[in-house]
């Protein structure tokens, strides 16, 4: 009897088997994706980032992509002339910064990205927080030293309407959303943070998971001291630590935090220098940056239960 040949491809057959539970599990699941940092600069990073979302898609689940663009903004920014301010870290959106924001956003971050997105098929469609009333936001007044101050048009979310994002994943799309929003009361366009958006959207679109992509491995625990990363913490350590973490972090840990408080399983700072980071973060055990889960549910026990623990 003849043994039968070896394979060579035989490794990449046990891969795909080794992914086949988390296929399973994340079937049909919505999956909140925030693009940003280096992945976003990168050109072999960004296609990387691009092959993993229609990845994810082909593989069942639903991808919603949101996105900002500082460094490009800043660029712009600079081109025009114009100042870029930051205070309370966040910058300061002046009207004319605002028209900037707005195109470099809408026009140029979001279109590369639905363009690479559709090398692999007509699946990406760009929207930006304005369209159907996705994203509406109010002004945001950050305060300093005990005085509220006026930035300009930043936004802070007031109301989130999934209908036009979830009719295109119905439809089989990719939405890829700019986090810009209209005002209710004033109803001038307004810069909102990016973090802050795919939070927001991925509690209002009940996601299995949010996950923010970064430039560094994950939250460390102990930095500068340490490079190690916490893999792994509640909602209610993710809050003690807030006070403590250095300001770019913190909208990206608010968002985590809000996610999974907010009926999101769980939420992922991610190192979007490493390529295909969120395959391996979705589909292996060995998962690269650091998860945020809820707080345990607290049991509560019926009166014979309590009885029989000897708690009545």
């Amino acid at each position: 009897m003849t043994t039968a040949r070896k394979h060579t491809a035989l490794p990449k057959a046990q891969t795909l088997i080794e992914a086949l539970p988390w296929l399973t599990r994340h079937h049909g699941k919505t999956v909140v994706i925030k693009f940003g940092g280096n992945a976003m600069i990168d050109e072999e990073l960004k296609a990387a980032f691009a092959q993993d979302v229609v990845f994810l898609r082909h593989a069942g689940l639903k991808p919603v992509v949101v996105h900002g663009g500082g460094p490009q903004i800043s660029a712009q920014l600079d081109k025009q002339g114009l100042v870029s301010e930051f205070k309370a870290g966040l910058r300061v959106t002046t009207p004319e910064a605002m028209d900037v924001v707005r195109m470099v956003l809408a026009g140029q971050v979001q279109r590369e990205l639905v363009g690479l997105l559709n090398q692999h098929g007509p699946l990406a469609v760009g929207m930006t927080g304005e369209d159907a009333h996705t994203i509406t936001a109010t002004q945001h007044r950050p305060t300093i030293d005990g005085e509220s101050v006026d930035i300009g048009r930043v936004g802070e979310i007031t109301a989130i309407d999934t209908g036009a994002i979830q009719a295109l994943l119905d439809d089989g799309r990719i939405p890829v959303v700019s986090s810009i929003a209209r005002s209710a009361d004033d109803h001038h366009v307004y810069n909102v943070n990016a973090d802050t958006a795919a939070a927001a959207l991925a509690a209002a679109l009940n996601a299995e998971t949010l996950m923010v992509l970064t430039d560094v491995e994950g939250l460390y625990e102990d930095w500068p001291n340490s490079d190690d990363v916490i893999s792994r913490l509640t909602a209610s350590e993710l809050e003690k630590l807030l006070p403590e973490l250095s300001s770019g972090m913190v909208p990206k840990m608010q968002g985590c935090l809000h996610a999974v408080r907010n009926g999101v399983e769980t939420a992922r700072v991610i190192d979007g220098r490493v390529q295909h980071s969120i395959l391996l973060e979705i589909f292996t055990d060995e998962g690269i940056g650091t998860m945020v889960v809820p707080d345990a549910p607290i049991a509560v026990h019926t009166a014979s239960e309590q009885s029989e623990l000897g708690e009545s």
